[in-house]
């Protein structure tokens, strides 16, 4: 592909869990010379495949998506990495005259490419722990709430028990008194500065969402009949993993931990996980809803790929 203009592009594609991204992603690639970068939260894990949607061993290493199995499941990961290693992603793509497509849908490492981030304080240990035994007595759904009140934006993008985040972003509040969301764009340089490209940002946004919720449920079946289960067996016999454990966080998974716990049947894990998937997916939907800078949206695959072509001038 060759696009107009004096700049490189560089493409996001964007949308909620069950849309179709990779399927898009994958249909442009056939197309033209495309570098595919995974913007995904949980694909970033060793050993959590079918549970992320991860695409098969035979569709990497066709169509290789850099980002995808950089860690094992024990190590944290954060927005402000996540800037970094998209950034040196796609520089290489371009030094190499490839076009970047980052494709995913953790919609707050998006925002953070997209408009920067500027370094944030150090924990704080006293603070830190005041939050953790709040924590601890109220629960982090709790918290989550007065997180939303207090930073809407921060708080759309966090579940409300992913402790760990609602931790960092309290903190910064504590420390900075300014929410963590109105520190992505103060100072930070945006993705368009800092590469010296033209950011061209997409979203698949189905107008139907009983669509969408059926597609979940397939997707959910079907992860069941490929062996989720046994994928999260595997992780549950690694010592250094428990539900504590940073990529346990990822929708479904804590869902099948529970039931190999006993906690529910499999009848009851398979809504739980379609109800979380749901949930992700609303989140999603309503941070692009809101999404500034969106060049191109489209309610459906076929609909989208057409449309990336015109925006980015494709002259193929």
């Amino acid at each position: 592909m060759t696009w107009e203009g004096a700049k490189p592009v560089v493409l996001t594609l964007m949308g909620p869990t069950a849309a179709g991204k990779t399927a898009a992603a994958l249909r442009l690639a056939e197309r033209g010379d495309i570098a595919l970068i995974s913007i995904d939260s949980a694909m970033i894990y060793r050993g959590l495949d079918i549970g992320t949607a991860k695409p098969d061993a035979t569709t990497l290493a066709r169509h290789p998506h850099a980002l995808v199995d950089i860690l094992d499941p024990p190590e944290p990961y954060s927005a402000a990495r996540c800037v970094a290693d998209a950034d040196a992603a796609v520089r290489q793509a371009l030094r190499a005259g490839r076009t970047p497509l980052l494709v995913g849908g953790s919609m707050l490492y998006f925002r953070a490419f997209a408009h920067g981030m500027d370094a944030l304080p150090p924990p704080a240990p006293a603070v830190r722990a005041g939050i953790a035994a709040e924590a601890t007595a109220k629960g982090w759904p709790a918290l989550h709430q007065a997180l939303a009140e207090r930073d809407p934006a921060a708080a759309a993008g966090i579940h409300p028990r992913n402790g760990r985040r609602i931790q960092r972003a309290l903190e910064v509040l504590e420390a900075t008194g300014r929410p963590m969301s109105s520190q992505w764009a103060k100072t930070a340089r945006p993705a368009a500065e800092r590469l010296d490209c033209r950011l061209v940002q997409t979203a698949i946004l189905p107008e139907r969402r009983d669509i969408l919720h059926g597609r979940i449920e397939k997707r959910a079946e079907t992860m069941i009949q490929r062996g989720l289960v046994e994928e999260v067996r595997r992780l549950r016999d690694d010592a250094a993993i428990d539900l504590d454990t940073p990529a346990m966080r990822a929708v479904g998974y804590r869902q099948v931990w529970r039931f190999l716990d006993g906690a529910y049947d499999q009848a009851e894990m398979l809504a739980r996980l379609q109800a979380a998937t749901r949930q992700v997916a609303k989140r999603q939907i309503t941070w692009l809803r809101h999404w500034p800078g969106l060049a191109v949206t489209a309610p459906d695959v076929d609909s989208m790929l057409p449309r990336i072509q015109d925006a980015v001038g494709d002259r193929k």
